[in-house]
C-alpha cells in the first residue's frame, strides 16, 4: 500500500502532507539533537583544555636541591662540613641537599642525626646521598667489598631520613687517571681478556644483592649516567631492565652525556627518581656543555616527573656567587 492510499499516513485530503510534515518534524529534530551534542562535544573539549591549562598552572613546581659536592668540588681549600654546608643551603633558598658521601668526615649515628635536625630546623629536606661503587672487576672479593659499602650506604641514608642514594656500575680503570678519561669523553677499554658482556653480568648481581637491604631501609638505588659501563642511556637501562626492581631506578645527571645529551635525556626520563644539575659558571673543571634547562624541564614535565632538581655546580667560579646564580636559573626553568 502506497502513502497517498494509507488513510493512517495521509491527510484529511488525501494528500501525504502529514507525512512530510512529520519528515520535516523528524528531520528538525534530529538536526537539533545532532548540534546539541556538537555543542556539547565542544563545550567538553572546551573544558577538557580549560582543566588541562588549570592543571599545568596548578602544578607545584619541581624541589629544588643543592649537592654539597657544589661547594667542595674536590677542591683542597674549600671542603666545607656537612653541616656547614646545609646552613648555606638554606641562607640561600633551596629546598633540600643531597649529600656527598665521601664529604663525610664523621658516620657515628650522633653526627647523622645531628645533620638531619640541623635540616629539619632550617627547614631543609635531606633528599638524597651520592655514593661510589664499582662492580666491574674480574675479582669476586673486590665486587663483595663495593656490595657491602653500597649496603652501608643505604643504611647511613636510611638513618638520615634520606630515601635514595645515587650508585655507579662502576669502570675498568684501565685509564691512566681521571683527567685521561675525561680527555677521552668516559671512554676506556675493557680489561684485558674480558668484555663488557662480563662486566654487565657482575653490575646486575652486584645490585641484586644489594636489593633486599634497599627495599628494608625503603631507600631507591638510582643508578647514574656515569662513566664506565653507566656512560650511556642504553647502558643504564640495561642494567635497570636486567634487575627488575623498583628499588633500582635511575639518577639522571644532566651534565655526563657527551653525546646526543637531548635524545639521551628522553631515553632515562621515564626511569627518573632523581636529577642531578650541572651548572658550569666560570668555565667547567673538566669540560663544560651548553644545557638548555628549559628544554629538560620540558622531556621532564613530559614524563610527570615532579621529584628533587639537585644542583651540582662544577665551574671555577666562587661558589658564593655561582651557586645563587644557578638557583635563579634552575628556578625559573623548573617552575
Amino acid at each position: 500500500m502506497s502513502v497517498e492510499t494509507n488513510p493512517r499516513l495521509t491527510g484529511r485530503d488525501g494528500t501525504a502532507s502529514s507525512v512530510r510534515g512529520s519528515r520535516r518534524a523528524w528531520m528538525a529534530g534530529v538536526a537539533g539533537a545532532m548540534g546539541a551534542s556538537a555543542c556539547a562535544n565542544g563545550v567538553a573539549l572546551a573544558q577538557d583544555e580549560t582543566s588541562e591549562k588549570e592543571a599545568a598552572r596548578s602544578r607545584i613546581p619541581n624541589p629544588i636541591a643543592v649537592s654539597t659536592y657544589s661547594y667542595w668540588r674536590y677542591r683542597d681549600d674549600s671542603k666545607l662540613s656537612i653541616e656547614e654546608c646545609v646552613d648555606l643551603a638554606a641562607d640561600a633558598g633551596f629546598d633540600a641537599v643531597e649529600v656527598l658521601h665521601v664529604q663525610m668526615t664523621d658516620e657515628s649515628n650522633g653526627t647523622l642525626q645531628r645533620i638531619k635536625q640541623r635540616a629539619f630546623r632550617r627547614g631543609l629536606s635531606l633528599c638524597g646521598m651520592s655514593t661510589h661503587q664499582s662492580f666491574v672487576s674480574p675479582d669476586p672479593a673486590e665486587r663483595q667489598k663495593n656490595v657491602d659499602h653500597t649496603i652501608h650506604c643505604i643504611e647511613l641514608a636510611y638513618a638520615m631520613g634520606i630515601p635514595t642514594i645515587r650508585v655507579n656500575t662502576g669502570r675498568w680503570g684501565t685509564s691512566g687517571s681521571f683527567d685521561e678519561l675525561m680527555a677521552n669523553k668516559g671512554i676506556e677499554p675493557t680489561l684485558e681478556g674480558h668484555t663488557d658482556e662480563e662486566g654487565f653480568g657482575w653490575v646486575r648481581e652486584g645490585f641484586e644483592k644489594c636489593l633486599p637491604v634497599a627495599e628494608k631501609c625503603g631507600v631507591v638505588m638510582g643508578l647514574e649516567n656515569h662513566w664506565g659501563l653507566g656512560r650511556t642511556a642504553e647502558g643504564v637501562l640495561r642494567v635497570i631492565g636486567e634487575v627488575d626492581s623498583p628499588w633500582l631506578r635511575a639518577t639522571l645527571d644532566t651534565g655526563n652525556f657527551l653525546e646526543n645529551q637531548y635524545e639521551q635525556y628522553k631515553q632515562l626520563a621515564p626511569e627518573a627518581v632523581f636529577v642531578q644539575a650541572k651548572t658550569y659558571f666560570g668555565g667547567g673543571t673538566w669540560y663544560t656543555l651548553d644545557i638548555d634547562y628549559d628544554r629538560v624541564a620540558e622531556t621532564l614535565r613530559a614524563v610527570d616527573y615532579r621529584g628533587y632538581i639537585s644542583l651540582e655546580f662544577e665551574g671555577s667560579e666562587a661558589h658564593e656567587t655561582a651557586i645563587p646564580k644557578s638557583l635563579a636559573m634552575l628556578r625559573k626553568a623548573f617552575a
